[in-house]
């Protein structure tokens, strides 16, 4: 049987406000166990919650970055469920009344791009977190420093077809959260989060199949393997005659399967009503204009001004734009070096190697963008090598020393003189007479191996241009 696969992804996208959404403790990463908290987070008898104007400024910001309706008025509800990590027994989110709804996110996979509808988007406070014993240990803590840190959901259509293209949702959402700055997209850290929400249909039905829930996922790779595990799960239930539970599962990484936690709750089981302690949200046009012009160029804008402006290939775009931070570094470099082709293919290849894509390691490497580019002006200018620039680069990592300086120490400028390296080129023709043979023979491929004795001779240095030439006249 035939099935098409139905995903829509809930995604919780921590913010980086210095203070909680409801008060002023703060919401800095790792501080010690429940030091971060004060009545209010901690859900103590008479506290009232004051809404912090800076998450409804993040919120603002990433519903005009995804194209949404700015609803006018807004407001939060108590959703209520006991668990021991929510000191309160209720979470203040929002339900009927949500701040932001009905945009789209355009994603790219295989080459075509896709929209994918955004339901909501809505501001809520994430719940404590719950620390279980080392081993031997019958006790798990409450630790409630995340308890108040303000949360922003963002709630897809179900028009995810396949978990490759959930994957690239989740990509792209990251990047543009990123780029606003309102999110740091810390996966590992539990910054960004995600419930993805699963079910099968027959090909060719429209009523959408019973649905599960997958909890918490937080790196693209476990999304797309719970979704791949998910898919052949459900299919073999469908294929067995059996019927598909609504149901919450939770991705277990070591054993690569999904268990079940709970049955799913819908959303009277939260019993949801109007928060009495806060005031409905109202926001007007001015409030809304002032938040668009403080958007950022974001991620799509750039990638399309690279390829106009610098005549870059999609793939380049694409590569030098996944954030603010790599791209504002081709920037820097390319203003320098004014070889924009050139300075994408040392970014893309050796120093992205280097820094394993993250941003946090691009922002300490040695190699600065002017750097970089002093070294690509020096190849453009025939100063050194290709093969050794490589060496340069490497030599940057190491020290921090500027090309000009490394080049100059250990005397790595290219040899241009063509009277030296013919001298180079008529001693290796001499020492391999079967080689120069076969190439007169018709053996065109010997001829690599006569350049590499030239290059070998000069230890790298000889133009590589003027090696050919001259060997080539000399053959």
């Amino acid at each position: 049987m035939a099935y098409e696969t139905i995903i829509g992804l809930e995604v919780h996208a921590q913010l980086k406000t210095r203070a909680k959404i409801f008060c002023g403790c703060s919401t800095e990463f790792g501080g010690p166990p429940n030091g971060h908290t004060c009545p209010v987070c901690l859900g103590m008898p008479g506290v009232l919650p004051v809404l912090n104007r800076e998450v409804v400024n993040f919120a603002l910001k990433t519903g005009l970055a995804l194209n949404c309706r700015i609803n006018p008025f807004s407001r939060f509800a108590r959703k209520n469920y006991f668990y021991p990590d929510l000191p309160k027994g209720y979470q203040i989110s929002q339900y009927e009344h949500p701040l932001c709804e009905e945009g789209f996110l355009n994603i790219d996979v295989d080459g075509e791009q896709k929209r994918i509808g955004i339901t909501r988007i809505h501001m809520e406070e994430d719940a404590g977190k719950n620390v279980h014993g080392e081993p031997g240990d019958p006790y798990s803590y409450v630790d409630l420093n995340r308890t108040g840190v303000p949360l922003m959901e963002i709630v897809s259509e179900p028009d995810l077809r396949s978990p490759r293209e959930a994957a690239a949702y989740m990509r792209k959402l990251r990047t543009i959260v990123r780029y606003l700055e309102v999110c740091d997209g810390n996966m590992e850290q539990g910054s960004l989060r995600c419930d993805a929400n699963i079910s099968l249909r027959r090909v060719g039905e429209s009523a959408l199949g019973v649905r599960t829930e997958l909890k918490n996922m937080n790196s693209f790779k476990h999304v797309e393997k719970a979704l791949e595990y998910e898919v052949r799960r459900q299919a073999r239930v469908l294929n067995e005659g059996e019927s598909i539970v609504q149901e919450t599962r939770l991705w277990d990484v070591e054993r690569g399967v999904t268990l079940s936690m709970r049955g799913k709750e819908e959303a009277h089981d939260y019993r949801y009503f109007p928060d009495p302690d806060l005031v409905p949200l109202q926001v007007d046009a001015a409030w809304i204009e002032e938040i668009r012009a403080s958007l950022p160029e974001l991620p799509d804008e750039k990638m399309q001004r690279f390829m106009t402006a610098y005549g870059l290939p999609q793939y380049d775009a694409e590569v030098l734009t996944v954030s603010r931070e790599l791209s504002d570094y081709f920037e820097a470099c390319n203003r320098a070096a004014e070889a924009p082709k050139s300075v994408s293919n040392w970014i893309m290849g050796d120093l992205l190697r280097e820094c394993k894509g993250d941003d946090e390691a691009l922002a300490h490497c040695p190699v600065k963008p002017e750097m970089l580019a002093g070294m690509i002006r020096m190849i453009e200018q025939g100063t050194i090598s290709g093969k050794i620039a490589k060496t340069v680069f490497g030599e940057m990592l190491k020290t921090g020393k500027t090309p000009e300086v490394i080049v100059q120490e250990k005397n790595l400028v290219q040899v241009t003189d063509e009277g030296a390296i013919a001298g180079l080129v008529d001693r290796v023709i001499g020492d391999h007479p079967e080689q120069v043979a076969q190439y007169r023979d018709g053996k065109e491929k010997v001829f690599g191996f006569l350049v590499g004795q030239v290059m070998k001779a000069s230890r790298g240095k000889a133009n590589p241009a003027a090696v050919n030439k001259l060997l080539k006249e000399k053959l």
